[in-house]
């Protein structure tokens, strides 16, 4: 079996998983998520625990380890959520959430909006900086990256959307 598939996932107090008709939903304080399970995989509920199984090829074996690491995900997504932090370098580069849409200047010649997802929350604690946050880390990390995506750091003077803590390598300027 799987080394990953082989450990059990706790599920803390407060959160409750259900098992049918070859989905598995768990529902916490954050919200509820669901993961369908792949051919030849099943989940088994004992106690406070989940259990991976799984029944053939070495596909299923694979599938197995990446079903328990989703199912482990979700869980911390529905009890402490996800967040992933972005920053605004370049001058006259601001981010401001207005209604359902994030407004973003960023150096074009017209405001960019950027429809905010269901089950994202985005927030500005500042013009340059904005935060994703979510119970599925992988809208949460999908809807950055599209953000990102709109511009991302170019390689010379390092303006554009970033992560935080995210290292730019800056090429070095034309030489006379």
């Amino acid at each position: 079996m799987s080394r990953v598939a082989k450990r059990a996932i706790d599920l803390p107090a407060g959160v409750t998983a259900s098992v049918a008709n070859g989905t598995v939903t768990i529902k916490g304080a954050k919200g509820s998520l669901t993961l369908p399970l792949g051919t030849g995989i099943s989940v088994v509920q004992q106690d406070k625990r989940l259990a991976v199984q799984y029944q053939g090829d070495d596909a299923a074996r694979m599938r197995a380890g990446a079903t328990r690491a989703h199912l482990a995900n979700m869980v911390r997504g529905v009890t402490r959520g996800y967040e992933r932090k972005l920053e605004l370098v370049g001058v006259g580069y601001r981010a401001a959430v207005q209604g359902k849409s994030l407004n973003l200047a960023l150096g074009f010649s017209h405001p960019v909006l950027y429809p905010v997802p269901e089950g994202i929350t985005i927030e500005t604690p500042s013009q340059t900086e904005i935060l994703v946050k979510g119970s599925d880390r992988q809208r949460v990390g999908q809807t950055a990256a599209e953000i990102r995506g709109i511009r991302p750091p170019e390689p010379y003077k390092g303006k554009g959307v970033r992560y935080a803590n995210e290292q730019i390598t800056l090429k070095e300027g034309k030489k006379k």
